[in-house]
């Protein structure tokens, strides 16, 4: 196994009343992933990717990351975030919102070239590499930071809900360049959604979260549907109506 949250592991939200958020999580990732974090929105996956990340201290159990306990951010983990306006640079090109994290490295801009080329051409920016963020559309800007976060060499690609703020037609087209880029890179890739049918499409494992407060992970489902997936066809029907009996309408 690549990656790991051992449990029994909690988290306990940083205010007075100090609710629990999440409890008793037990999960294994492997290399070269795709995971789908699914639940309703407020039910602890963000917090959980952001345990994973290094961003929020865990108050039990062991975040491992080949075999390494995580304490702290770090290069092995690169986050995209919902939010691309917030997350990338408006003064900055796209070539150097992409270089900047290995500027902050200490790399030579000798290094960092080819990198950072590399990088734009994986996500289709190369064309693009002078360009300002507000010269960009909302799918690009979301480019920008999986170039930004793949450009560091992460094990892990972990991604908080990174199309929400698409419209649909650029969400499925987003959705499918980060198949082509999973599977030509051969990350490991975490994402949170509350989207039924984007887990669907998605994803080869999906940990389905029970509501707040206290939240855990009820069951994780294998899909060994083929990619690139139809969404019409018989096996993702039945994925997204068997995904959909966890969720009643109603339900908390």
């Amino acid at each position: 196994m690549f990656k790991k949250y051992h449990a029994p592991a909690s988290f306990f939200a940083p205010k007075k009343e100090n609710p629990l958020v999440l409890q008793d999580i037990n999960l294994k990732i492997a290399l070269g992933e795709f995971h789908i974090f699914l639940g309703r929105s407020g039910c602890g996956k963000s917090t959980l990717l952001n345990i994973i990340a290094g961003f929020l201290p865990k108050t039990s159990g062991q975040v491992l990351v080949n075999g390494h306990e995580v304490t702290a951010p770090g290069r092995d983990r690169g986050v995209v975030f919902q939010n691309a306006d917030a997350a990338i640079f408006p003064w900055l090109t796209v070539y150097e919102n992409v270089s900047y994290g290995l500027k902050m490295q200490h790399f030579s801009e000798k290094e960092r070239t080819p990198i950072v080329n590399q990088s734009l051409k994986l996500v289709g920016l190369d064309q693009h590499a002078n360009k300002y963020p507000y010269e960009l559309s909302g799918g690009m800007k979301q480019r920008v930071q999986i170039a930004r976060s793949i450009s560091n060499d992460p094990d892990i690609l972990i991604l908080d809900e990174p199309f929400g703020a698409l419209d649909a037609q650029t969400r499925r087209i987003m959705q499918d360049e980060l198949i082509r880029i999973w599977q030509k890179t051969k990350k490991t890739i975490l994402f949170v959604t509350h989207d039924i049918q984007e887990a669907a499409y998605l994803g080869q494992k999906i940990s389905i979260f029970s509501p707040a407060p206290a939240s855990n992970i009820y069951k994780t489902i294998t899909v060994d549907h083929p990619y690139p997936r139809n969404v019409f066809s018989k096996e993702n029907e039945e994925l997204v109506t068997e995904l959909n009996n966890y969720f009643p309408i109603g339900g908390h």
